[in-house]
């Protein structure tokens, strides 16, 4: 029998998702460890979707055992309350479901069936530190697609799901219900709830530097002293988004 929590968490807002969005995960796991938490980064998950699809939303999370013989066979499935079908049936549209595997792609967590239930669903995206079945189907899907490879065999063969919504760790990374996840082509990071709107906040002004640092770079000038900057060129970047708002 699965176990559904109904954890406590607020809602993200749509200023700070809209502000993740652009953020990249490089940028999140910068500001992250400034703040003490390297732990962050989803181990061995990378986007599947051939579009170049951003992925933010808050997780809903699914957890696994090590599967069991006279327990995992297909007729498991026709439970109404079967922990893996509870799950795409109850995630909340925005929201993204994450399944720890324990870090196991020799079995597939889903598949393309239960990921266009949960595209229709509306559901903000799928992340499993195992395998995705139907590959070229999740590719091709609109709903960002997280996994770390391409595994046909069936979940039962190696995963038994046992409760919903509760702590999980994804690929070695600890994950709260409610916790922000931000997926690009560089992984996925996840982000505290509580920490959301400043390290978002914050993310907006890095992206814009680092815009303004590749800008020079490109145009000959080197890194030592431009990033990270000395007095000097934070001067020169100040009074270059003065002209810029001049412009606007």
């Amino acid at each position: 029998m699965s176990i559904i929590n109904d954890y406590p968490h607020a809602e993200l807002s749509h200023q700070t998702r809209e502000r993740l969005m652009r953020a990249s995960t490089a940028s999140l796991h910068t500001l992250l460890h400034k703040r003490g938490l390297k732990n962050t980064y989803i181990q061995n998950v990378g986007r599947m979707n051939d579009d170049r699809v951003k992925m933010v939303g808050q997780a809903y999370t699914l957890r696994y055992i090590p599967a069991r013989e006279d327990l995992d066979v297909v007729a498991a499935f026709r439970d109404p309350e079967h922990p893996q079908r509870l799950a795409v049936e109850s995630v909340p549209p925005g929201r993204v479901l994450v399944s720890d595997c324990r870090q196991d792609a020799s079995a597939a967590s889903a598949g393309s069936i239960l990921l266009t239930r949960l595209q229709v669903r509306e559901c903000a995206g799928f992340v499993s530190d195992a395998g995705v079945r139907d590959s070229e189907h999740a590719e091709a899907m609109a709903m960002p697609v997280f996994c770390t490879k391409p595994s046909a065999p069936t979940n039962l063969t190696k995963h038994h799901a046992v409760d919903i919504q509760q702590p999980v760790g994804c690929g070695g990374v600890p994950v709260y219900p409610g916790d922000v996840l931000v997926g690009d082509g560089d992984g996925v990071i996840v982000v505290p709830l509580e920490l959301a709107d400043e390290i978002a906040e914050e993310a907006s002004g890095m992206e814009a530097f680092e815009a303004y640092v590749l800008e020079k770079v490109n145009a000959g000038a080197a890194v030592i002293g431009l990033y990270p900057p000395n007095e000097q060129a934070q001067e020169e970047y100040r009074a270059y988004l003065r002209q810029q708002e001049t412009r606007d």
